[in-house]
This record gives C-alpha cells, structure tokens and sequence, in this order.
C-alpha cells in the first residue's frame, strides 16, 4: 500500500513511512492511494467472527503486507482486549461506549494499535530511535502515554494546554515519568497543535532527532478508529434496520474512520457530527464557507478545536465535492448550557451517565432524527468516562459517579510538566 500527501507535494510512501513520519513534508496528510471494499460474504457472516478478526481484515489492506499477518493479528488481539458495550437508553437508540480501555478514552485504540506498530518497525537494536510528538486536546495525551509507556526506542513527548484539560487528564498524562515528558503550553490546543506541524517540517532536526506524531493526523492512529464501527454493526445487524451514526467531533479523526469504513462497504445510512460553539464543520455544512475562527474553551474540552485536521481527509473522501458530503454528513453545535441541560436529561430522564462529549453525539442524533423522521437506529459514541470531567458535569450527577480504580491510582500523584510558551522552548528541549 503506498500513502500519498494531500497537498500533492510530497513523493509516495509505504505505510511504514507514513507512520514513522506523522506528517508529509509538503506538510500535507497521508492518505491511501486506493481503498477496496470488502467482500459481500464478509458482511454475510460478520457476526460470526470475533472483533479482532474483523479488525484484520478492516485494516489489512492499509498495512500493505509490511507487518506480516501473524504479527498483525498479534498485534490487533493486544489493541482488542476490552470490550464496546453498546447500550440502549431508549427504543432504537444507542450509546457505543467506546471509554473502556486503560486510559478511559476511545483513543486508547489507535494509541495502542500505533505503539505497536512502532515497537514492531523499531524490533532490530540497530533502529533509529524515535521521538513521538503529540498534542492533545484532553484524552490523547492519556491514551498516547499509556500506549507508548516503555516502548523501547520510543520516547514521547505530549503538549496539552494549560488550564484546558481536566484533572484527571492532566494526571494521565503527566505521572508515568520514564520515556513520557508533558509539556504544559500557555495557549489552546491549535496552539499546541501549531507547534507541533512547525517541529515536523523544521530542518534543524535532519539527522539529529527522528520525529513522529500520534495525533490523528498519523495515519495508524486514525484507521484502527474504523474497528468501532464495524464492531457496532456486527450487534445490530440482526435487527434489519437502517443505522446511523451521531460522532462528537473535534479533529474529526473519528467520524472521518467512520467513512473510510461506510467505503469498505459498511452500511452506514448517514453520520450526523455533532460539535460543541467551535463549529466549523457545522457551519460549512450550512453556508458551504469554510471559515477559520478562534478557539473557544468549552466544557467539553476535547473538542476545542478551530482548525480540524482531519476534516481535509473527509474532503478527499468525497472528491471535495460538498454536495456529496452534505448526502452523507449533517452537523449541529451546542452551547455549555445546552449541553448541560441534554447531560441532565439523559440522567433524569433514561438514568443514563453522559460525559459532555458523549452528551452532544446525543443532541445531535435526537435533532437529526426528529427534523428528518428517520426510521431506524441510532447510534451515538460515547467517547470518554464521565468520570474524567467531574469538575463540569452537573454537580448531582457528579456526585453519584465513582472513581474507577485506575484513577484512583493516579489522583494523587503529583504531576511532572514542563512549563512553554514558545516554539523556541519545544526546539531546545528536542535537541537537548
């Protein structure tokens, strides 16, 4: 499989290089050069294989051969080792609780799948070692943390914004210590991403430090997220009916896996993105004018994001045609107090724990379904543990989650983040 970038400036790769490299040079994202469908009669008998089996052969196409497939299945059985639960709050509708894996959040999936990949390519003593620079919004830098804790030939390094994470994020992401530095960056999350782009085409770190991202933007952090779907519809399937996908979306990795698996042939009737006020997609939608704005800080802060990178890949999906996309694709944005107010009536109303995130891919299915009568299910991803924001979840809802015992670990430890500001103060500490 050859990856190409999609600022068509870049020469081909392996998929190999495209996760090593995060990023193309002509700062473009890597992109598949073709996409197969599966066959019918894998979709005949879906239901009869376990999830790491389907996993295999979602994802074996883009690996290309260049991890051999016993390695591959070894490989996707360690990233699968907990479960989806999918749970019906009311008649046809849906939460896919995707927060079960070690750091609470579905990005410990692609977090996994990738540290595996690089522990895979870095197997011979000889291998160059590789510096992983990420930024995080909120759950990445937990979930990349803990993937690549104790990699060998790997080291990470995590920029998250301060003051714009929960508590219990910045704890998962700043107390392993060992080969996992975090820094603390005065700014947003664009700001950290920012400076993440600059470290990747900056030719001061040719032949001194081999860097690559875990931001969704490396394609082995974005594809493994297409496993949910097929995972979702394998219990489904049984029911017979159209079903539709509702994704929180902040860099709009996750839905964008979505549609890489509806072109595989997964039958996904529609995907609905739902957005917190950083509504850009949303607005796209609605005027066709992609308009750049500043972030602004919500309570649902792993979706702070004015500048999603991912939404190029969705473009490219649909030959950046936007009347195609609005076929496929709706969107909706919430404000905090509207989104406290759907967290408040998913509890009261179906006794069901929402965090912030999850509450919107909610809102948004229910307005979906409402304004366009849709017969069918539902299906909303519920990405993150609500325990992770206990300092915005309404304080009676709060009070009645309890402290998964990983956290309880964590919680008091003292955190160990380095203090910038600057691109300048990232450089240095690279080429220390």
């Amino acid at each position: 499989m050859q990856y190409f970038s999609l600022n068509k400036q870049a020469e081909k790769v392996s998929f190999k290089e495209a996760v090593i490299k995060g990023l193309a040079p002509d700062k473009g994202l890597y992109f598949p050069e073709t996409i197969t469908k599966l066959p019918t009669r894998f979709f005949d008998r879906i239901e009869q294989l376990e999830d790491h089996e389907i996993a295999f052969h979602v994802i074996d196409q883009f690996v290309g051969g260049e991890i051999p497939a016993p390695e591959l299945k070894q490989i996707l059985k360690e990233v699968l080792s907990f479960d989806f639960p999918l749970v019906e709050v009311k008649p046809d509708i849906f939460s896919l609780e995707l927060f079960h894996g070690p750091t609470l959040a579905f990005k410990d999936v692609g977090a996994r799948f990738m540290a595996r990949c690089l522990g895979y390519f870095n197997r011979e003593k000889q291998a160059e070692k590789v510096t992983v620079l990420v930024a995080t919004s909120g759950d990445t830098g937990g979930a990349v943390a803990n993937g690549f804790f104790n990699v060998p030939g790997v080291e990470v390094v995590i920029l998250y914004p301060s003051g714009k994470v929960s508590e219990i994020q910045e704890k998962q992401l700043t107390t392993l210590g060992k080969n996992i530095s975090a820094m603390e960056v005065k700014g947003n999350f664009d700001d950290c991403q920012t400076m993440v782009k600059q470290a990747f085409l900056d030719e001061d770190f040719a032949g001194k430090v081999k860097l690559t991202s875990a931001n969704s933007i490396n394609v082995a952090r974005w594809l493994p997220q297409m496993f949910y779907y097929f995972s979702a519809y394998k219990r489904l399937k049984e029911k017979g009916k159209p079903i539709i996908f509702s994704v929180p979306s902040g860099n709009f990795g996750n839905i964008c896996a979505g549609m890489m698996a509806r072109k595989l042939g997964l039958p996904i009737a529609h995907f609905i993105t739902g957005t917190n006020e950083n509504d850009v997609v949303p607005e796209y939608l609605r005027t066709g004018i992609y308009q750049q704005k500043n972030t602004i800080s919500t309570i649902s802060n792993a979706m702070d994001v004015a500048a999603p990178s991912n939404f190029v890949r969705i473009k490219e999906l649909y030959d950046h045609d936007l009347e195609k996309l609005r076929e496929d694709l709706s969107g909706y944005s919430y404000t905090d107090t509207q989104n406290l107010m759907v967290m408040k009536d998913l509890c009261g109303a179906y006794s069901y724990t929402a965090d912030p995130h999850g509450a919107i891919g909610f809102a948004a299915l229910s307005d979906y379904i409402t304004e366009n009568d849709f017969q069918g299910i539902g299906v909303f991803l519920e990405t993150a543990h609500p325990v992770k924001f206990l300092d915005v979840i309404p304080k009676e809802i709060a009070e009645q989650i309890t402290l998964p015992e990983s956290i309880q670990a964590i919680i008091d430890k003292e955190k160990s983040a380095m203090q910038i500001s600057s691109y300048k103060e990232l450089k240095d500490y690279l080429l220390r």
